[in-house]
């Protein structure tokens, strides 16, 4: 019974990963990552032609990537990685459309007041 159990336990602690093996080397995918994003921002910017100058975008894009700067599990590492390729991939072949692009931008703006004293406050009616 205890050896089965021990089996059991040893076998849930053996995960294959993803790409990376260990934290070293998903950071270094995370850096190599954000520094294709940051090389191609301009590219983007021109070629979308967003309302949003370089600067902005390399703004929003720290924001994105400090927005899971506290994801520890490598797996999840890994496939957050796989995800901002896809999407890099997707934005640089010019896969998708002005709209996609601006959805970044979306939850930067901050929200409306709902209650009457916020919108009051605000100036809105």
């Amino acid at each position: 019974m205890a050896a089965s159990r021990e089996a059991v336990l040893r076998t849930l602690k053996q995960v294959r990963p993803i790409l990376s093996v260990d934290k070293t080397e998903a950071r270094r995918r995370v850096f190599n990552l954000y520094r294709a994003w940051y090389r191609q921002i301009p590219y983007i910017v021109m070629d979308y032609d967003i309302p949003k100058s370089v600067e902005q975008c390399r703004e929003k894009l720290r924001e994105e990537f400090l927005r899971n700067k506290n994801v520890t599990d490598i797996r999840v590492i890994d496939m957050l990685v796989i995800k901002g390729q896809m999407e890099l991939k997707e934005s640089v072949e010019i896969w998708k459309q002005k709209g996609h692009i601006m959805r970044y931008f979306k939850e930067t703006q901050e929200p409306k007041p709902t209650d009457f004293l916020s919108k009051f406050f605000s100036g809105h009616n």
